[in-house]
This record gives structure tokens, sequence and C-alpha cells, in this order.
């Protein structure tokens, strides 16, 4: 039976688990060389820009032995009318599998429900769970386990920070959000989330609150693609949560700095944090790579 990948719950702990022993695995250089998809033609259908995730997901299918066809908005016939269903129905007789970067995460929803190969969720307004798989192995990597340590993200409660919710709800992570009031994540993910928590969920406003005695520092834009319009009104809100030394003096000696990137440098976080020894923002951009590996293993038999 096909499975998909639309938000981190999809999978079990157990599952995740496995992603992460794996991810770790490859990106030591375990296999190196060998192909086992070999053979096999993964989409990728991109209605919003990227970096990451589009070259990361091409390089992760090239080094499995897979060939990537990429599709952008302009390209794809729904942009002329043609339904998702049927986009889905078609495209499913040519590939093995389909990732999907989209403004709406019922788009995801909606074509998954439709096709007969796994669908990964590349970002959605909602979700951004393939971001959530790299943060925590980067956590992982970096403090050796994932249970009671207490990641605090601060800034807007967000598609990074929803799937942070449900990662933390999954893996026993103790994970506080500051953010201004009416910036929460979505109340639907938490509730979700809640229902099957077993780590330690709290929304907070105050970020030095949040961040103390923090193991992990997480931060992302204030204004996202799409936001553009009320970006002065957001940077009046975020203000006071920038990621800079003052805040990072909050958390343990030991802490990690983490941003999913791009980052708007000087706005949600300091160069001088984000480029400082506490940072491991490019180890966990690297970790996109070795985690979709891992997944693409998993989903594309």
């Amino acid at each position: 039976m096909k499975r998909d990948f639309l938000t981190v719950l999809d999978f079990s702990k157990e599952e995740i688990e496995a992603i992460l022993r794996r991810a770790i695995d490859l990106k030591s250089g375990k296999d190196a060389g060998k192909c086992p998809l070999i053979g096999r033609s993964i989409g990728l259908l991109f209605e919003k820009p990227s970096t990451r995730t589009r070259v990361s997901f091409e390089t992760a299918i090239y080094q499995l032995g897979a060939q990537s066809i990429y599709t952008s908005a302009g390209e794809l016939q729904m942009g002329r009318g043609e339904t998702i269903a049927d986009t889905a129905r078609t495209l499913s007789r040519y590939l093995d599998a389909v990732v999907i970067r989209t403004t709406n995460h019922s788009r995801i929803e909606e074509f998954a429900l439709n096709a007969t190969i796994p669908v990964i969720n590349g970002l959605s307004d909602r979700h951004h769970p393939c971001q959530a798989l790299a943060d925590i192995m980067t956590v992982l990597e970096k403090r050796g386990r994932l249970e009671g340590i207490r990641f605090a993200f601060i800034g807007d409660g967000n598609n990074v920070a929803n799937s942070l919710v449900e990662a933390a709800a999954r893996m026993q992570i103790d994970l506080v959000i500051a953010c201004p009031e009416g910036y929460e994540p979505n109340p639907e993910v938490l509730d979700r989330a809640r229902e099957a928590e077993k780590g330690n969920i709290i929304i907070l406003r105050d970020p030095r609150e949040a961040a103390a005695r923090a193991d992990v520092i997480y931060t992302d834009v204030w204004v996202s693609m799409g936001q553009e319009q009320e970006a002065e009104k957001r940077r009046e809100k975020f203000k006071a949560y920038q990621v800079n030394d003052a805040l990072l003096s909050c958390a343990k000696d030991d802490a990690i700095v983490m941003h999913c990137l791009p980052a708007h440098r000087g706005e949600e976080i300091t160069d001088s944090v984000m480029d400082g020894l506490h940072s491991v923002v490019f180890d966990q951009a690297e970790n996109r790579l070795h985690s979709q590996k891992a997944l693409l293993e998993l989903l594309v038999k």
C-alpha cells in the first residue's frame, strides 16, 4: 500500500526513528555509491520558488540512482484549468513518487487522495515536514537524544512551527514557542498534536522565558512568501523576538542555534548569532539532503 508524507504525524515514532538512523548512516558515507532507486522517476511539482528544497531533493534523487523531473507552476496544465485529480491520476502512470511544493495544503491533500504513488509535502502554507525531519536529525546529531530536549522556537507560528509541534509530539521533545498574540501555530495542528502528545508543548509571549535553559534556539523569517503586503506590520510585531546575543545568553551554555533558511539577517537573527559558535544552521541545511534520501528510500519501493 502506498504511503504519503504530508505531515509529520503521518509517520509513527518508530518510523521516524528509522528514517533518522538511516539518514545518519547515509551522511556517514555508508552505502555510498549504491543506487537503490535506479530506474525510478520522481516528480518535483513546485508552485512556489525554492532553493534548498529543490536542490536537496534533486541531489538526493540523483544519488539514489533515480531521475528527477522538475515542473514549475507555469509548466503545469493545472495552471490552465486541468483538475488536481486528473493531474494526479495521470502522473501516477508515469512516476514513482511526487514531491509537491505549493501554497494551500488542501491542494497536496487532494493530489494525494487521487494519486496511486507516494506524495511528499515539500512545503505548504500549513506544514513543512521535510524540514522538521532535518531539524530533529540535527538535534539528534548534536545532542545524542531527542527525549527531554528543551526546544525553544522564537517567532512566527508558521508552517515550520506547525511541523515542529508535530515532531515534538511524536518524539517526546519539550517544545516552547514564543510568539506575539495572534501569531500562534495553527490551532487544528496544536489540537491534533496534543492528542498524540508525549512531549510538552507550551505557548508563551516572552522570548526570554522561552529561551531560558533551552538546549535549542530556533527561529524563522518574520515575513514569509506571500506576506509581503503586511511586512511592516509583522516587523513591528516581532521586533522583540529577535534571536541575538542577549536572548542566547538565557539558554544553556552549550545551546545550539537553528534556522531553516533563508534568513533575513538583522531581522529575526543577528549576524553574530547566525555565524557564531552556537550556530548549526548550515549543518541543519545539509541534513535536508540526508533525511530526504532516507525518506525516499522508505517510500519508493
